[in-house]
């Protein structure tokens, strides 16, 4: 089965015809300024228009009322650009209704960024900058430079993580480039201070050449207490994750691939628990053998997960592929050593649990009727998964995705924030695998025996439980790992 998805997926990799009604998302949310007529059935002509319209009416405020007329802003949710221009035009035709003006209420969030410093210390008086600041600040500096140890407690390093990328893999957008990727890298420095407290900063940088890229971190790393690589393509992400760690005295953490993996097998534990499977004796699909497949299929076998068998463009994986070449061939050999060839719904066959971490529509639904009885699946490709997440139920006991109006939303935001709060606490100088199950175990432990059902497997991402628990089974696994983490002085000095 063919993995080009272009007929149907537009530039944006957004469904070119997507559905209306229901799958409005305040991604599309406007907000009209208009002028009404005085009649006062003007408003509920109004709200009808956008409803007809397919859009979802989110708020009416009046502006100013006049004896001819309202000024109204109408603020409404749609499926996507076209449709919310679909709104406007509806609009548009009312009679006695004239257009103002229309904002995107995504971009109005965006303007100027969406990240600022603030100073901790206060700054109101001579002797707060004094010491802030020079001359005091010299003492400081000169006890670092005897202490080096010490940078992590007495600077901003103990709590900064640089979220790095090349632009070269967005999520559903693909290589856009370092400036466009900037949103989507100051979102995640933001989310890293709501869930956890961690001051992270968008590090976007102009190459895509890996010895470029690793030198530029390497000499920028003084600064930061760990580094989050994010949207870099594969294989090249391999190459520099590899590199780092094996440089660095701090964290190095590739959320696309692992973060993802903590997540997913989180998920896959609670998901067999409530259909009474063992991990160690279910047969596991994976589509997708990019940088989270890789990872998600390594993180699996180190859990104990028996069978495991990779699909990708070229079909099953197989060492036996001509094709296949570096992280691809490697996959194949740790996963299908037989050399089963054929397309996804023959892999699917006899199988327990599909995970999709490729491409949207890939796969029909009728094909999951090739696996066993009480499947698990999760299709996790954004913003289009592989199958029908709701169509999917007909043929699943369970079935999560990364979409967030459906229950069991694997969401990465679960992992990194608790993942990075852990290594940071612990003065963690490396992450292994050990510390990426601990997560894992921890994460799936949030849902309690009595909350667990086929629609309850993964806590929600506003659940403060869930970084706590990731965070201190991080840290725990940090500090019994002899090695893994930064010498801690005992000098009471200041």
């Amino acid at each position: 089965m063919s993995t080009d998805t272009s007929a149907n997926v537009t530039a944006l990799g957004e469904p070119a015809t997507p559905p209306r009604g229901p799958v409005t998302s305040a991604s599309y949310s406007i907000t009209v300024r208009l002028t009404a007529d005085g009649d006062p059935a003007s408003i509920g002509r109004i709200a009808t228009a956008v409803g007809s319209a397919g859009g979802a009416v989110t708020a009416i405020d009046v502006v100013d009322s006049r004896p001819d007329g309202l000024t109204v802003d109408v603020t409404c949710s749609a499926a996507d650009a076209a449709h919310s221009e679909e709104m406007v035009q509806a609009l548009r035709d009312l009679p006695g209704v004239k257009v103002r003006k229309v904002s995107d209420r995504t971009f109005l969030l965006h303007l100027g960024g969406k990240l600022e410093i603030a100073s901790r210390v206060p700054l109101k008086t001579r002797d707060d900058l004094s010491m802030a600041y020079t001359p005091g600040v010299a003492r400081v500096c000169m006890a670092l430079a005897e202490h080096p140890e010490d940078v992590r407690r007495l600077t901003i390093k103990g709590n900064t993580v640089a979220v790095v990328t090349d632009g070269s893999a967005v999520l559903g957008l693909g290589n856009i480039g370092p400036g466009a990727a900037m949103p989507v890298m100051e979102g995640k420095a933001a989310l890293f201070k709501r869930f956890a407290d961690i001051d992270a900063w968008p590090i976007c940088l102009d190459t895509q050449d890996v010895d470029e890229i690793v030198r530029t971190v390497e000499l920028i790393a003084p600064g930061f207490g760990g580094i989050n690589l994010e949207d870099i393509a594969a294989p090249r992400c391999f190459e520099i994750e590899a590199r780092l760690r094996e440089k660095l005295d701090i964290p190095v953490f590739h959320d696309d691939q692992h973060g993802t993996a903590i997540v997913a097998l989180a998920a896959l534990r609670n998901a067999l628990r409530v259909v009474d499977k063992e991990l160690g004796e279910v047969k596991v699909v994976v589509a997708g053998g990019g940088a989270a497949g890789t990872a998600i299929v390594s993180l699996l076998l180190e859990a104990g997960v028996g069978s495991v068998l990779v699909w990708d463009r070229e079909g099953i994986l197989s060492p036996d592929d001509e094709r296949l070449s570096g992280a691809k061939l490697e996959l194949a050999r740790r996963t299908n050593p037989a050399g089963e060839r054929g397309e996804l719904p023959q892999a699917l066959t006899g199988a327990d649990v599909f995970i999709g971490v490729s491409a949207g529509n890939i796969l029909p639904v009728e094909a999951l009727a090739n696996m066993n009885e009480r499947a698990v699946v999760f299709p996790m490709a954004n913003p289009t998964p592989e199958v029908d997440p709701v169509r999917a139920r007909q043929y699943a006991a369970v079935v999560a995705s990364g979409r967030s109006d459906l229950p069991n939303q694997i969401n990465n935001v679960l992992a990194f924030p608790g993942v990075f709060r852990g290594l940071l606490d612990a003065r963690a100088t490396e992450i292994s695998t050990g510390m990426l199950l601990a997560a894992a175990d921890a994460l799936a432990a949030v849902v309690r025996d009595d909350q667990l059902n086929a629609n309850y497997i993964i806590p929600s991402v506003f659940d403060p439980a869930a970084t706590e628990a990731v965070a201190h089974a991080v840290a725990d696994q940090a500090r019994h790992e002899p090695g893994a983490t930064a010498e801690v002085t005992d000098r009471t000095s200041f």
